[in-house]
């Protein structure tokens, strides 16, 4: 399948539709069944220690592997993450934003299947690895009442 969405359709969507993430959260690239986000990290993200809490990266997982399924079926605002598993490996390197380099397992017609590997930036190791399944809702036919 082919992209819909590129990187720069996928960051106006987020900030139309998902203004509250759009802030911190920016896709990078977009490729055939990947994609790489950027959360960037300020104080907000911080827990004690000051490395970035559990759900600053819980929530770059789920914008990007979010994204990656979009940019193979379009702006669809209504795929929901029906599961969700986050092994937290490593503490992200201080300082740094974090990338989400995600990849598509499978992509259905109603489900997908997306991995995630969180990497402080410019580090070589993963700080976690996420695995999330998406419900993609059914298409409307085109001539439909609403």
């Amino acid at each position: 399948m082919d992209i819909v969405m590129d990187a720069q359709a996928l960051n106006a969507f987020l900030e139309r539709d998902f203004p509250q993430v759009a802030e911190d959260h920016r896709v990078e690239s977009v490729g055939p069944g990947r994609l790489v986000a950027r959360l960037r990290v300020n104080d907000r993200h911080l827990r004690p220690g000051g490395t970035v809490g559990g759900p600053s990266i819980f929530a770059l997982a789920d914008v990007a592997i979010y994204c990656a399924i979009l940019s193979r079926i379009g702006p669809v605002a209504l795929a929901v993450t029906t599961n969700a598993t986050v092994d937290f490996m490593r503490k992200p390197a201080a300082g740094r934003d974090l990338l989400a380099e995600c990849r598509i397992l499978k992509l259905g017609r109603s489900l997908a299947v997306v991995e995630a590997l969180i990497f402080s930036d410019g580090e070589d190791e993963p700080a976690a690895r996420c695995s999330m399944t998406y419900s993609i809702p059914p298409k409307r036919p085109q001539n439909s009442a609403l």
